[in-house]
């Protein structure tokens, strides 16, 4: 016998030719309705969650692999970035070596200890979420193939199956018997039979089974990928602290080393604090407020105002008295505390004290704390509330050329 190609005999190939012709023409009489079809709708339901089920599984496998891609490419990333940070990491940052000949070697011993960490857990990561999920969903689908095909074999044994029932039946109604081809079609619906019901049986226990096994599957491979996600992001999350407070060192030693040069070039007599906050341009002057007016009567009445009765010495004595208790230190009811001018101020709109270096103002509250601007005070220098009393003359000034005392 002739050979037609891998163990495929001309025979063979003949007898697999037949079966596909006997399909055809079985599935051409049963649309027609000329032949009736073998049916399980249990075993269709079954077949119809096997399809999803492989469809799913294929699209976590696949997502669950460009996301290990994706872990990788930012490890590559993550490692030019640190690279870049060393290359970056100047030994003359901190300015005079011999002030921080100490500091740098200990920082630059962090991070090359750092480095090294960082590179060992995206390592860690990669490979464990490796080993553990994506190789539980890839062992997963590779009985998904075989269960396939055997899902497509009974489906062409059951038309077999149906075939040979149907030839049999017909020569059992026949008008002429033949014995002999009645005995034949019986003994091959027998075995047509055999064959379709033993895949028939072994498909309705294992795709059941399989159906359930997804969830324990899914559980598995989820929560061992949130498992390795949250351990990487908390030693990712140590060492990140590491790095940030590194860098707050070099920043607070860079700031010392500016004071140092600072404190060596320039007097602290010459030194000269930053411009004023910047204020919205002045507000009118608003009418008089009788509440406003009812504070400023609280200031007046501690005025010295002229009796008749008095003598001018008695009066002289009060008022030196009271500016002896102005400044010994207690601070006049009304006011919030005291500040001394540290610098010169030059007043640039009406609304503002002049400043003299050593002046002392008593600072009071905004009638209408929607008013102060940031880093501005309102207050009346003590020198001028000592002589007249008055809380009128307020005006404001910037808290930075001033300290609190």
């Amino acid at each position: 016998m002739a050979e037609m190609g891998k163990g495929v005999t001309a025979g063979k190939l003949a007898i697999n030719v037949q079966k596909r012709l006997t399909r055809a023409q079985e599935k051409v009489l049963q649309k027609l309705g000329k032949a009736d079809e073998t049916r399980d709708a249990a075993f269709e339901e079954m077949v119809a969650n096997f399809n999803k089920q492989m469809v799913e599984g294929t699209k976590l496998q696949k997502d669950l692999k460009t996301y290990v891609t994706a872990v990788k490419t930012l490890h590559d990333a993550s490692r030019r970035l640190q690279d870049c940070l060393a290359d970056m990491y100047e030994p003359d940052w901190f300015g005079k070596e011999e002030m921080d000949a100490l500091a740098e070697e200990m920082i630059e011993k962090e991070m090359d200890n750092n480095l090294e960490d960082t590179d060992t857990l995206w390592l860690d990561y990669h490979q464990s979420i490796t080993d553990k999920s994506v190789t539980c969903m890839d062992t997963y689908l590779t009985q998904f193939p075989d269960i396939k095909a055997r899902i497509a074999k009974r489906d062409r044994k059951m038309v077999d199956f149906d075939s040979a029932r149907h030839h049999f039946g017909s020569l059992q109604k026949g008008k002429k018997k033949d014995e002999a081809k009645i005995a034949k079609a019986e003994e091959d619906l027998g075995r047509a039979q055999k064959i379709f019901e033993e895949l028939n049986v072994e498909l309705q226990d294992e795709l059941p089974a399989l159906w359930d096994s997804r969830v324990g599957v899914y559980v598995n491979t989820f929560q061992s990928l949130a498992g390795h996600q949250e351990k990487f992001h908390r030693d990712m999350s140590k060492l990140s602290q590491n790095l940030n407070d590194i860098m707050t060192k070099l920043e607070e030693q860079r700031q010392l080393n500016e004071e140092a040069d600072d404190s060596k070039s320039v007097s602290p007599a010459q030194k000269r604090p930053g411009p004023p906050p910047s204020r919205p341009p002045p507000r009118p002057s608003p009418s008089p407020d009788p509440v406003q007016q009812q504070n400023v009567s609280l200031f007046d009445n501690e005025a010295s105002v002229p009796d008749p009765n008095v003598d001018s010495a008695t009066t002289t004595t009060t008022h030196q008295s009271a500016v002896t208790n102005g400044s010994d230190g207690e601070l006049p009811q009304g006011f919030l505390y005291k500040v001394k001018a540290v610098h010169d101020y030059a007043a640039t709109d009406g609304d503002e004290l002049e400043l003299k270096m050593g002046d002392v103002v008593l600072v009071l509250g905004f009638d209408n704390p929607d008013e102060q601007d940031d880093g501005w005070l309102m207050g009346v220098k003590e020198s001028q509330w000592l002589q007249e009393k008055d809380a009128s003359a307020k005006g404001v000034f910037p808290e930075n050329f001033t300290q609190k005392f």
